[in-house]
């Protein structure tokens, strides 16, 4: 069975992510695979869906409902962590991205610039029509 500081420490987990009891919608569905008549009998499986982040978890590791709904609700956790990281890294991509375009350049890169600006100005003045100043 679960002890009392796991099921306080998921709760302090879950309070810190902004996940309420209220928000999760739980079902309970018979389980699949081995583990004989016990799981063909009982409704083990826990679905647990959170709305507000259209996150579903669906776990049956254990052949009891209590500790499968412990994991469950760990694992929408670690889901809902992952989403918040992944946000976290892709702000600060963009953030660095802009950092980079914005940046002065360096002496010697637009000196090479500059001598690019002039290489392609005398292609295209070779490309002109013969005039009169010419």
């Amino acid at each position: 069975m679960l002890s009392t500081d796991k099921k306080e420490a998921l709760e302090r987990r879950m309070a810190s992510l902004g996940v309420y009891e209220d928000d999760l919608v739980e079902k309970f569905i018979r389980g699949t695979g081995s583990g004989g008549q016990k799981v063909n009998k009982t409704s083990s499986c826990v679905f647990l869906q959170h709305p507000p982040s259209h996150i579903e978890v669906k776990v049956q590791r254990e052949r009891s409902r209590e500790m499968n709904r412990f994991l469950a609700r760990e694992e929408l956790c670690s889901r809902l962590e992952e989403e918040a990281e992944k946000k976290k890294v892709a702000r600060k991509q963009s953030r660095e991205k802009i950092r980079r375009r914005n940046r002065r350049q360096g002496p010697r890169a637009r000196a090479r610039n500059v001598e690019k600006k002039r290489q392609h100005g005398a292609k295209k003045k070779n490309r002109r029509k013969p005039g009169a100043n010419d």
